[in-house]
């Protein structure tokens, strides 16, 4: 399948990035590469873009978009959390820049095979990472229902979580849960007709809270600002790109504890922990798409860019 990819915030992250023509700049989430096309066409030949990604199909066209840069383009498959470990492998103590653009890649979802979307029928499997173990179906056919009702309400924020997994559990229980439209009536059969009138479609909050669990999105993201801004240059910055209010809290949180990383208690006039800021936020609030992008990619209707830059 051929990818068609439309970064989001594409103009908005790069210009963030304050790219330097000679410099390294790491996207720790490569996908299409659609943004990675626009670094390399402000990088120098003396300028690096390192690019990470969990999918193989996706490095697989990245590395034919990538083909003609004149930057040095060195593409790794593996998770962004690593990249400190990568960089050790490449004799690289510090960088430019990293940008990360979260969630599932249009591509992904566009494949009706990779069981993304909850529009057309296709095995559940949600892996990023196709040479992972854990699927989709696994989740939903082997979890307990408390642990269920757990995921889909944190990672989902479904108010009817409880009910969608007695649903689940008691139909798998009859028949294996094999497929995303079977996953997908179950959940309309959970949710009161009242409450499915308005809104986003009824399974897509279910579905995120399956994917992020698989893919463990959430689990790594706080150690991966942390190991990110640690890889930093002063001056480089970290653009970050979320999709949903769970992803955007961790960064937003993250960003905060690592520019006033102080641990004294607030009641001391003085701070005692002698623990320096390691960055300051440049986007005081998030950065969102304009209504011209919405229009024309409904998808970056949730997108959210965070921005910070090493001290």
């Amino acid at each position: 399948m051929e990818i068609t990819h439309t970064p989001v915030l594409l103009e908005e992250s790069i210009d963030y990035l304050n790219i330097r023509p000679d410099g390294i700049y790491i996207d720790g989430t490569l996908g299409g590469a659609g943004h990675s096309v626009e670094i390399c066409q402000r990088l120098s030949p003396k300028g690096m873009l390192i690019g990470i990604d969990r999918d193989e199909h996706a490095i697989t066209i990245a590395k034919k978009r990538l083909k003609d840069a004149k930057a040095n383009v060195n593409i790794h498959r593996g998770n962004y959390v690593d990249i400190p470990q990568i960089l050790k492998g490449m004799n690289i103590d510090r960088v430019d820049g990293i940008l990360l653009d979260l969630g599932v890649s249009s591509f992904q979802l566009d494949d009706s095979q990779r069981g993304f979307s909850y529009h057309e029928n296709a095995p559940l499997d949600m892996r990023m990472d196709t040479g992972q173990k854990l699927t989709a179906q696994d989740v939903v056919n082997t979890y307990s229902q408390r642990d269920l009702t757990r995921i889909i309400r944190e990672y989902g924020e479904e108010r009817w979580a409880s009910r969608i997994s007695e649903f689940i559990v008691k139909n798998r229980k009859i028949r294996p849960i094999t497929h995303t439209l079977q996953l997908v009536e179950i959940i309309k059969q959970a949710i009161p007709v009242s409450a499915r009138r308005g809104g986003p479609h009824p399974a897509r909050r279910t579905f995120q809270a399956i994917r992020i669990e698989v893919n463990k999105e959430l689990e790594l993201l706080r150690q991966a600002v942390d190991n990110a801004i640690k890889v930093l240059k002063p001056k480089g910055r970290l653009c970050i790109i979320t999709f949903h209010s769970l992803e955007d809290r961790i960064v937003k949180n993250a960003y905060k504890d690592n520019q006033h990383p102080c641990k004294c208690p607030p009641q001391w006039p003085v701070c005692m922990c002698s623990e320096k800021p390691l960055i300051k936020i440049i986007t005081k609030k998030p950065i969102l798409p304009k209504s011209e992008e919405i229009k024309h990619n409904p998808r970056s209707r949730s997108a959210k860019l965070r921005v910070c830059e090493k001290i």
